[in-house]
């Protein structure tokens, strides 16, 4: 389940971020507004960046078990 609350999120806040981005290529939105609009833009950029980076990590830890598809427990914590 978490899982899938996590894809929603990440689909979710890619189509918000798509949203953005055709918003500001019109180009007929007011400066504040724009400036609003990228700084939320970025953060979202951030966070779908994010989730697939530990989705990459997590299928190379599936790849690289010697050829054996075990899963091993995945931590996201970078330290």
């Amino acid at each position: 389940m978490a899982r899938t609350k996590k894809l929603e999120s990440f689909e979710n806040s890619l189509a918000e971020l798509e949203k953005i981005v055709e918003s500001m290529e019109q180009g007929d939105i007011p400066l504040e507004k724009a400036l609003e609009s990228f700084e939320k833009g970025i953060k979202l950029a951030r966070t779908c960046q994010k989730t697939l980076t530990e989705a990459e990590q997590k299928v190379r830890i599936l790849l690289e078990q010697n050829g054996k598809q075990t899963l091993e427990e995945f931590s996201n914590d970078p330290s």
